[in-house]
């Protein structure tokens, strides 16, 4: 593997209306070790409105003052991991991107270039929905399906979902005692393609169901996604680093698919 995308949300990041330190640093000293084994990593972290709500403390149900959050918060939540990295020697690099920016082949190509120049001085750039300017048309709505087109249009080998959702259950695990978690997964249900989505958290915007349309994007267009547990992270060291499945949900293309 040579180049990774990891994805981390705000039910992971956040805790009791503020970013959750210590999970982030978790986080950043999981990429420095992935990094050291030669692997190219690109951050796709959501937690820019949790960070600016630490600061002022407006109602997040409200589009307008979710905007001025996360213009509040981007710079602090960019602070917080530069200092994170520097412990391990890494800088980091903050790209705001929407999805009008991968409708755009220009834009796409603009994107992708500076990505590249970053990865080439072993930078880790660290991309966030731009939510102060996304409309609702050209808006992703959540980091999931952000990171997939991040993972696919810039070239990455997999992409890897740190959740609250630890794995892709065979039923509702919260509904069903006798759920049974699905370690490889080669074709999703479309009516799990169709289901409500039920996000976690103050902060969070997506759930299974957004997951799934990211794993289904990649799929579709030949590349691989993992999802996994964001709070113990040691299901993903054991992947990213070791190379083993000792849990998580493994989502590849079909025989065939390109």
């Amino acid at each position: 593997m040579k180049r990774l995308v990891i994805k981390v949300g705000s039910a992971v990041l956040t805790e009791q209306n503020r970013v959750a330190k210590e999970r982030m640093a978790a986080l950043v000293e999981l990429i420095a070790r992935i990094k050291q084994n030669g692997t190219e990593v690109i951050l796709v972290s959501s937690g820019a409105v949790a960070a600016g709500y630490t600061l002022c403390a407006l109602d997040k149900k409200e589009l307008a003052n979710r905007q001025a959050l996360a213009a509040l918060g981007q710079p602090r939540l960019m602070a917080m991991y530069q200092k994170k990295f520097e412990r391990f020697g890494i800088l980091a690099a903050q790209i705001l991107l929407t999805a009008d920016d991968f409708d755009s082949r220009k834009r796409t190509r603009h994107a992708k270039r500076a990505v590249e120049k970053l990865l080439e001085k072993g930078i880790v750039p660290v991309i966030n929905e731009n939510d102060v300017t996304a409309t609702e048309e050209l808006v992703f709505g959540d980091n999931d399906r952000l990171s997939a087109h991040v993972a696919y249009y810039f070239d990455a080998d997999l992409l890897a979902i740190l959740s609250d959702i630890d794995c892709y259950y065979d039923k509702d695990p919260h509904t069903y005692d006798d759920a049974c978690p699905r370690p490889l997964v080669k074709q999703i249900d479309p009516k799990d393609l169709q289901a409500d989505v039920t996000p976690n958290g103050a902060f969070a915007t997506g759930g299974i169901v957004t997951k799934l349309k990211a794993a289904d994007f990649l799929m579709r267009r030949g590349k691989q996604m993992y999802l996994a547990s964001g709070f113990d992270l040691q299901n993903a060291y054991d992947f990213l680093i070791e190379g083993k499945q000792t849990g998580g949900t493994l989502f590849v293309p079909p025989a065939g698919e390109d």
